[in-house]
């Protein structure tokens, strides 16, 4: 797993990113919501040249059913150059994917035949719950020392949840991150700013609250997530909770800038109990403390009780449920995925305080059903899971959020999709007509990992 020279896709910084190659193929994670059939690690083809463009061309089957692959990520990536816990001769050559529903964590070996990755190594459940004390390993990011891993239940499937680490050479489990967690309960994504030793969490909820889909009375209660924690990333501590008001709820998906010299990021909060609508926030530093502020608001739009699932019917509205973003390398772009209305917003955040509409595709949706330019016809399901190429030009995303969920908004059913948009440098996307990949009925597509790195895979310690 060594090597004498840098692996070739890890890059000091973001502004080296942005040169590489573009990417050949996508890694995506795949599974059937009625557990009779293994999940999978689905490969497509993602050159333009190549006479297998927008093709499913290899697939890797989990040993077993009902793991939920979620989300899941490499064994190493740039972060491995940085000066605090250099390992900069590891290869970015083994996807770390959990199953959030079984705990089961999977190694896959992409470096023999790329197309058609091999399970070297399955992590059992009971092995992360002796070691780390947690099960429902939710999201993975390779770190500068090893893999860090964000699990939303203690071993019992309660709270708190929390960080556990992994070797990123061996793949054991070290154990719990946290020395001293506070108040910390609730946990969902985790990411950091490397170059100012903090580390940021965000919360959904217990397993018992969303592994049988979103519970109305947790809803409309506020006692889903709705906070932001800050940490010492060396000393491993709490340091400061935001909490976003009990009409905010589920404060999802962290992005921090990629520039290290930047203290900022955002996050989405999913749904506001008081109007439907959907935020951004930033997060910044504000003297010797985080601060967050509300930048966007998507309102939720008009409709008809006969267009809605049972559960918006006596809202008499569709909310845009924003339930992913992403931004683009350069710190320049933020992506929005509007899974209930169907838009994939792109918004200029140049000025990370005073965000502008730049760009805005519409495709799925509870109500609008909209289709591809291919000639899909009305789709169900809507932008989902979001990734950047890491020259910002190319922007692909999927279209089921949660297994136990998806029914709760698309009570017809979803047919899994993935689609891929061109992006201007100026501003602006649009669909790339001849990428459209539709989904074996047996499956839906969520993560999408991009080969060589990506734009929420990596992180960088120079400028």
């Amino acid at each position: 797993m060594a090597t004498w020279t840098p692996d070739p896709s890890f890059y000091p910084s973001p502004r080296m990113a942005m040169k590489a190659a573009p990417e050949t193929l996508a890694y995506v994670a795949a599974f059937d919501p009625e557990r009779k059939v293994p999940d999978a690690i689905a490969v497509v083809d993602v050159d333009p040249a190549s006479s297998s463009y927008a093709k499913i061309v290899g697939t890797t089957a989990m040993p077993n059913v009902g793991d939920e692959l979620h989300h899941f990520g490499w064994n190493a990536c740039s972060s491995s150059l940085c000066p605090n816990a250099p390992h900069p001769h590891m290869e970015r050559r083994y996807l770390v994917v959990p199953g959030l529903r079984s705990s089961r964590i999977h190694i896959l070996d992409t470096k023999p035949d790329p197309r058609q990755p091999s399970i070297v190594k399955v992590i059992e459940p009971a092995e992360v719950a002796e070691r780390a004390g947690y099960t429902r390993p939710h999201t993975v990011h390779c770190g500068p020392e090893g893999i860090y891993v964000a699990a939303l239940g203690n071993r019992e499937g309660k709270g708190p949840g929390g960080i556990f680490l992994m070797d990123h050479q061996s793949f054991d489990v070290r154990g719990q991150w946290e020395m001293d967690r506070g108040p910390q309960h609730f946990a969902y994504d985790a990411w950091w700013h490397l170059g100012h030793d903090t580390l940021v969490t965000s919360e959904w909820g217990t397993p018992d609250t969303f592994e049988n889909g979103l519970i109305p009375e947790v809803l409309l209660g506020a006692k889903y997530g709705r906070r932001l924690h800050f940490w010492d990333l060396h000393k491993r501590k709490h340091l400061q909770t935001i909490d976003f008001g009990d009409k905010y709820q589920l404060v999802f998906e962290l992005r921090p800038a990629h520039d290290p010299t930047k203290a900022y990021g955002f996050v989405n909060c999913v749904i506001s109990l008081e109007n439907l609508s959907s935020s951004i926030w930033t997060w910044y530093r504000d003297g010797d403390k985080w601060a967050v502020k509300k930048v966007i608001e998507i309102p939720a739009e008009p409709a008809s009780e006969d267009d809605l699932p049972p559960v918006l019917k006596g809202f008499k509205a569709c909310p845009p449920l924003v339930t992913d973003i992403d931004l683009s390398m350069d710190d320049k772009y933020l992506y929005v995925a509007c899974w209930g209305t169907g838009d994939l917003q792109q918004y200029d955040v140049s000025d990370p305080f005073n965000p502008k509409l730049t760009g805005k595709v519409r495709i799925g949706g509870i109500v609008s059903r909209a289709a591809h330019p291919s000639g899909s016809g009305p789709l169900s399901g809507g932008p989902q899971m979001v990734e950047i190429s890491r020259d910002g030009k190319r922007v692909y995303f999927t279209n089921s959020l949660y297994g136990a969920i998806d029914p709760q908004f698309y009570p017809a059913g979803i047919e899994g999709w993935m689609v891929k948009l061109d992006a201007a440098p100026a501003g602006g996307i649009a669909f790339d007509p001849r990428f459209f990949v539709q989904w074996p009925k047996s499956h839906r597509p969520h993560q999408v990992r991009l080969q060589g790195g990506d734009c929420s895979s990596d992180s960088y310690c120079y400028p």
